[in-house]
């Protein structure tokens, strides 16, 4: 893998990844030293993860061969940068095809770079999965501010203004890609869409695979009547799940730190944190099982235990709420939204049509919040779609 070279006076270097034996020690004598909570009637979830789902995940995790997984992982190309003090990471594969449309995937929490794994394939080399090589992209994948390989933070606000700022500047001054596309999904939705903002100039599409909350100023402005007929059932669906975001939401915006003193000592207390909130917004119907892989789902907890950045993950919630508060300007660059009907939120067409230049809306019959983990080829064939029309600026 070669540096980068562009204009920007920041320079790409290659990076592998690579966990320290001594960390792989510490996290298994943790697992084994575990001092597990006293639990009664909760089988059902109804307090938050269960003792048995924990119990045989530390089992399992145990027996997970990290070394084998890194590998895996290495087999991408990835890539550091450092802006102003503060690192980025980020996967940069380039396409195979005549003319690739780069394309950045934004992700969010509880998410990590990781969720786009099974997706990098498909759209940089079509023809090897039966595809169009006319529909290749080069794509690169970000880790987000604080998440995994870019940390540690400075003390520089966690803004949304400064990630899309930040985008925009390792695609064109780094990556030296004049026009680009972007997709996102949870806070790489609100990235995403604020791209509009700073980068307008420079972007073939934007594609939401998550509810478009920011375009509507917030679900708190929400009301039944304005969902349509085939829209039935998606207020309720909306107002029933509000109720998970509630506890993360309130202490990720509040006391992040206090948090993270506890999840940074505690494997199993990390695991529950993100277990439970990916069981919930997941389209499983209660069983992860039945819709990730174990390999999957350690290398996520994992990802966040090894690189000690929980803390700084949640840093955004207090940062950087009030983006979703600001979601008035209308957004001209073509907008696809994929609707997964497990996501948290789901928005009626029609609002999102009046806050934006929406060129692409499909409802998917399975998938949520997680729609690129979950259901990988449906978001595949999303992005080949909404961007085929758009690969080339119309003169």
């Amino acid at each position: 893998m070669a540096e980068h070279e562009g204009p920007s006076p920041v320079r790409a270097v290659p990076f592998e990844i690579h966990v320290p034996d001594a960390e792989l020690d510490d996290l298994a004598a943790r697992l084994r030293a575990t001092r597990w909570a006293p639990e009664a009637g909760n089988e059902d979830w109804k307090y938050g993860a269960t003792g048995e789902f924990l119990r045989e995940l530390v089992d399992a995790w145990l027996a997970f061969d990290w070394r084998a997984q890194e590998k895996k992982i290495n087999e991408l190309p990835h890539f550091r940068a450092d802006f102003d003090g503060t690192p980025i990471h980020f996967v940069h594969q380039r396409g195979k095809g005549p003319a690739p449309l780069p394309l950045i995937l934004s992700h969010g929490w509880p998410w990590t770079f990781w969720d786009w794994s099974e997706v990098v394939g498909p759209l940089t080399d079509p023809a090897a999965y039966g595809g169009d090589p006319a529909d290749a992209f080069d794509v690169v994948v970000p880790s987000m501010p604080g998440f995994a390989f870019s940390s540690p933070l400075t003390e520089k606000p966690v803004t949304v203004r400064w990630i899309a700022e930040l985008w925009d500047q390792l695609m064109t001054d780094v990556l030296g890609y004049p026009r680009y596309g972007a997709v996102g999904g949870d806070w790489g939705e609100v990235v995403t869409t604020e791209l509009d903002r700073v980068a307008r100039d420079h972007l073939a599409g934007l594609y939401l695979s998550t509810a478009p909350t920011t375009l509507i100023g917030g679900m708190q402005t929400l009301k039944p009547e304005e969902y349509a007929p085939d829209e039935a059932g998606w207020f309720d669906h909306t107002q029933q799940m509000m109720r998970t975001i509630l506890s993360h939401g309130h202490v990720h915006i509040l006391d992040p730190q206090t948090l993270a003193w506890a999840l940074n000592d505690s494997p199993v207390g990390l695991a529950a944190w993100l277990m439970e909130r990916r069981r919930a917004w997941s389209d499983c119907n209660g069983d992860l099982s039945s819709t990730y892989s174990t390999e999957f789902l350690l290398t996520t907890i994992s990802l966040y235990w090894f690189t000690h950045s929980f803390g700084s993950s949640v840093r955004i919630y207090a940062d950087a709420t009030a983006a979703f508060a600001d979601g008035t300007e209308h957004v001209e660059t073509p907008v696809g939204v994929g609707v997964f009907p497990a996501d948290v939120f789901l928005v009626p067409r029609e609002r999102v049509a009046a806050a934006a230049n929406l060129q692409h809306w499909s409802v998917q019959p399975k998938g949520g919040h997680f729609a690129p983990a979950e259901q990988p080829q449906a978001v595949v064939e999303e992005l080949r779609t909404f961007f085929r029309p758009l690969r080339h600026r119309s003169e």
